[in-house]
């Protein structure tokens, strides 16, 4: 795989392993299990995948706390496994990049066992250690993403530790070389394997303020996550992480086609875009913007328009659902006539300037799982209810077909239960019915690989007012113009007699008028 033509513009699906396809009968995905599923992903249409964590770990954060950089967790399979997921992607044309999750570690990592001995190990500094106030009291005031303070007490050092998540997820310490030189190890590891990049996860969280100095308050109080009551200006976006980067960055670029995809969590968006992918750091990165309540022709326009304004040759990354967050059908979807509705995001999503990942189980249209809480498993939703019920209901299995005890993922107990909602959009189903949101998405992915502008075109925004949103994509000669209608009531416009449409979702043009209902969205070309 090369060439900056596989990432920049493309398509890329996000596999969650757990929940995709269980071939061994355990009720929990696995390597083989997305193996046997790739001529499926590979006939959306889509350019590649991102790989959630596969490797080895205890599983309190499902994958995100890592026991080891260069295992394969038995639990999806083995290194052989993994070898034929690589090999079988590439033959089906598409890129593989895989998450790695720098920031930190599991607490069972040996590096993390060697370091908590004493104060004076070879890996003594390569966590994050701090000696507790005159009182006692945690050395800053830094709270933790998932409930309580940023800092455990580790009784051998008489220190505290960092760990931004859970307790038994500890901060690498970034600032050391040692631990630098460590994870560039483990990149040029997987690297050698054949992946063609990484999805690093939390990117903006890699250093902290060596002062150790106090956030101060957001201004927002009451909240169920005191999280949020804090600015996180110094234990994140540190200017030393861009040093890390640049290091990355070059190893990456030592093989062409490479490339770096960093998720970044900030209050400013565009800016945090702008920064980490200046360059010589991060190819492309995509922060929250579309994965939160916000929703409206303004609120997308305004996004982009943002970094276009902030940084114009920056390259971003966008999505509307994935792992972390409530899926976009229901935050989003809810109350609008479906499917059209759910049409309609995904060519929104896939049209705007920039790389587009869409998360399984996004082209079916589902909606948010609903998981009782006897049957929750993510740490952050079981602290938190239920102000907030978790990240599982977007991490239910895939609903492959619709009669199974297992609707298909598995012919054992699924780890997350089926939701009933999910079962009449089963793929089963959907590829029964040539108006469903399965044949959509092939047929707009289909499409959008026949127009160069859709992948690496300049954009442009148009005024048509109210919940109607319209930019033109434009790249050499081909200029194509996108409207969609984002409100609650039909929306009736004349888009010229030198446009004629070339992709319709659900338009009516009666009179030359053309009549958008709500979800409705139309790509139009120049006359000939």
């Amino acid at each position: 795989m090369s060439g900056a033509e596989t990432w920049r513009g493309g398509v890329f699906y996000q596999i969650y392993p757990r929940s995709f396809q269980d071939q061994g009968g355990d009720g929990v995905g696995d390597l083989r299990g997305i193996i046997a599923r790739l001529p499926y992903v590979a006939g959306l249409g889509v350019d590649g995948i991102w790989l959630s964590p596969v490797f080895r770990s205890p599983m309190r954060d499902y994958g995100y706390d890592i026991a080891d950089y260069c295992a394969i967790d038995p639990l999806f399979g083995g290194m052989a496994d993994f070898d034929a997921l690589v090999t079988e992607a590439h033959r089906l044309g598409l890129t593989l990049i895989v998450d790695q999750v720098y920031s930190h570690t599991s607490i069972d990592h040996p590096w993390f066992a060697e370091s908590c001995a004493d104060r004076d190990n070879p890996k003594a500094d390569w966590y994050v250690w701090a000696d507790p106030k005159p009182d006692g009291s945690p050395p800053t005031n830094w709270m933790a993403a998932f409930g309580g303070g940023m800092w455990e007490w580790e009784p051998r050092r008489r220190q505290y530790f960092l760990h931004n998540f859970l307790p038994s997820q500890p901060d690498l310490n970034l600032h050391n070389s040692a631990v630098q030189d460590a994870i560039l190890a483990v990149a040029r590891f997987w690297l050698d394997r054949g992946v063609d990049g990484f999805r690093l996860d939390v990117a903006n969280c890699y250093t902290h303020d060596r002062k150790l100095r106090d956030n101060p308050p957001s201004g927002l109080t009451g909240l169920a996550r005191p999280y949020f009551m804090q600015r996180h200006i110094y234990d994140r976006d540190q200017p030393e992480t861009f040093v890390f980067a640049e290091r990355l960055r070059a190893l990456v670029d030592e093989q062409p086609g490479r490339f770096l995809l960093a998720e970044l969590a900030s209050d400013d968006p565009e800016g945090a875009i702008a920064d980490y992918t200046a360059p010589g750091r991060f190819h492309t990165a995509y922060a929250f913007r579309f994965l939160s309540k916000p929703f409206g022709a303004g609120v997308i326009r305004d996004g982009v328009e943002a970094l276009l304004k902030r940084a114009p040759e920056a390259w971003p990354s966008w999505a509307f659902s994935n792992h972390d967050f409530e899926r976009v059908a229901s935050r989003w979807g809810a109350g609008r006539p479906m499917p059209r509705f759910a049409k309609m995001l995904l060519m929104l999503l896939t049209s705007l300037r920039g790389t587009a990942f869409v998360y399984q189980g996004e082209e079916l249209g589902l909606p948010q799982a609903e998981v009782p809480f006897e049957r929750l498993r993510d740490p952050d939703g079981i602290a938190f209810w239920p102000a907030y019920k978790g990240r599982d209901g977007c991490r239910t299995p895939m609903p492959w077909a619709s009669e199974e005890p297992g609707a298909g993922f598995s012919t054992g107990e699924p780890w997350l239960p089926i939701d009933a909602a999910h079962r009449p959009l089963a793929v089963d189903r959907q590829e029964g019915d040539a108006g469903s949101m399965l044949h959509f998405t092939r047929a707009w992915l289909a499409f959008r690989k026949r127009h160069p502008a859709l992948k690496d075109g300049e954009i442009q925004f148009l005024d048509f007012g109210g919940e109607v949103l319209g930019f033109e994509r434009t790249r050499g000669g081909e200029i194509l113009r996108l409207i969609f209608n984002l409100g609650e009531a039909d929306a009736t416009l004349d888009v010229g007699a030198e446009w004629e449409a070339a992709f319709a979702l659900d338009v009516e043009r009666p009179d030359g008028q053309t009549r958008l209902p709500p979800g409705g969205a139309l790509a139009l070309v120049l006359a000939a």
